[in-house]
């Protein structure tokens, strides 16, 4: 069984920043690869089944969450 989480997805073209939470499954410590559905009417930086890197941002809310910064080199 794969181990999935939340990490946040940067949306494109939306005029300010926006993160999206996505279902990604686990593959390293830093390490994800994005799960679908995309919704049809959102950009995504990186789409379904990409292997992204994940890093920690404080958001407005003061809390720590997992983005999307890049795509992985593994």
């Amino acid at each position: 069984m794969s181990d999935t989480t939340t990490i946040y997805m940067p949306l494109l073209n939306e005029g300010t920043a926006t993160w999206r939470p996505v279902t990604a499954e686990r593959l390293g410590p830093d390490t994800f690869r994005v799960l679908g559905p995309k919704p049809a009417d959102e950009e995504w930086e990186f789409g379904p089944g990409s292997v992204v890197r994940g890093a920690p941002r404080t958001f407005d809310d003061g809390k720590e969450y997992v983005v999307a910064v890049g795509r992985s080199a593994n």
